[in-house]
């Protein structure tokens, strides 16, 4: 198979925004307007068969640096298949604003200018909607019980309980115009919509720009009200938390531990921070180094890492284990991890959360939200703040 990478240039004269080209049926991994967006499918790969399958190709380039890339993900549980998009055009826009067109396949010039044109969501409209539990109230709060008394007994450090809602709409949800709310509302998170799984997660897992390393993991959790008093009294009580600092420091401790054996330095920050998002405050620690080379691609990286201790726990088998027992349904792509890679193992991945998956017809979606169980933690606590993480993506998908 035949790829080949221009400047934008040659194609078209503006630069098109990244959802705008990802529309409703494309593909988008955007943070701050850099990232990816990418139409029609080239082909399909195992994620962990990828990075040789973009290597292989046949690239013809007069852009430096720039190569054939990818964009999907991994699910939740640890080793599980996942796949990989190689989009027939690719548009990807850097942090140094270079902006490139990458084609893969038989694809002519026509499909390149209609893949980059202009895109715009339906027009406004009123739909009814929806919410309904998917699992019982009462079945969640035993089952952060249950976590929490495994943590006091020993037997774990930390477990993520989370529980799922359905959104019903009386018409189909518009995904283009749930991204354009997302990036007005979301837009330094990172946002993404693979094969009708779209989301705003605030937590990236971890990023290879060739021998430099990064990750920003968020544990620990208070609600924005708006009001900025209010707000920075909730972020003081967050940082001063025992119980979100402990929440907080297993996730930091677990990256370090995983990502130092690949590493000729690692840098992190001496405390935690807060990281803000539209409806709720985060404690996010930063990671930065330099992987010994020749190092693992960001594919390699994103396995070992996920699920981490934010949305898995403590240690990881053990955790895992406990959910896949007491939550009482699939977890899927949620909680996994979102992101593109390229053919020399360079990529930016994310932690899947704040997300919704659109059954086929677009009639229904399911959210997810959860939260960290620890020694201190109290059911009723922990349901308020998966209300609150449900705020993102519905704020994003109901327009009564």
């Amino acid at each position: 198979m035949r790829a080949t990478t221009r400047a934008l240039a040659d194609h078209v004269d503006a630069v098109p925004d990244l959802n705008d080209v990802a529309g409703g049926d494309g593909f988008l991994f955007v943070c701050n307007a850099v990232g990816v967006a990418g139409r029609g499918v080239a082909a399909r790969v195992d994620v962990d068969e990828i990075v040789q399958f973009l290597a292989a190709l046949d690239h013809d380039s007069t852009v430096d640096g720039v190569h054939p890339t990818a964009i999907g993900g991994v699910p939740f549980r640890p080793g599980d298949p996942g796949e990989m998009i190689v989009p027939r055009v690719l548009l990807r826009k850097s942090p140094t604003g270079l902006t490139t067109v990458t084609t893969c396949g038989d694809v002519d010039e026509t499909e390149v200018r209609e893949a980059l044109g202009p895109r715009v969501p339906r027009p406004a409209h009123s739909s009814r909607y929806a919410i309904e539990p998917m699992a019982e109230i009462g079945h969640y709060l035993r089952a952060v019980e249950t976590a929490r008394d495994a943590v006091r007994a020993g037997e774990l450090t930390k477990a993520v309980i989370a529980r799922p809602i359905a959104v019903k709409s009386s018409e189909p949800i518009d995904v283009h115009a749930v991204l354009l709310r997302l990036r007005a509302t979301f837009g330094s998170s990172y946002r993404y919509s693979i094969d009708g799984f779209i989301g705003a997660s605030p937590e990236l897992l971890v990023e290879v720009d060739g021998a430099a390393v990064r990750s920003h993991p968020v544990a620990g959790t208070a609600p924005r009200t708006g009001d900025l008093d209010t707000d920075a009294i909730s972020a003081a009580e967050l940082i001063a938390s025992t119980k979100n600092q402990i929440e907080h420091r297993v996730v930091i401790d677990v990256i370090h531990d995983t990502l130092l054996p690949w590493s000729s330095y690692l840098d992190w920050e001496p405390e935690p921070s807060i990281v803000t998002v539209a409806n709720v405050q985060h404690l996010g620690t930063r990671l930065a180094g330099m992987l010994s080379q020749p190092g693992p691609n960001v594919v390699e990286l994103v396995r070992a890492l996920s699920p981490t201790p934010a949305l898995g726990g403590h240690p990881r088998h053990e955790a895992v284990d406990l959910i896949e027992r007491v939550e009482g349904f699939e977890r899927g792509r949620y909680g996994g991890a979102v992101g593109w890679v390229d053919a020399t193992g360079d990529g930016t991945w994310a932690v899947a959360i704040r997300c919704a998956e659109l059954s086929p017809d677009r009639l229904s979606a399911r959210l997810v939200a959860g939260g960290g169980i620890v020694a201190d933690s109290e059911p009723i606590t922990e349901l308020a703040e998966t209300q609150a993480k449900f705020q993102a993506m519905l704020s994003a998908l109901i327009r009564p």
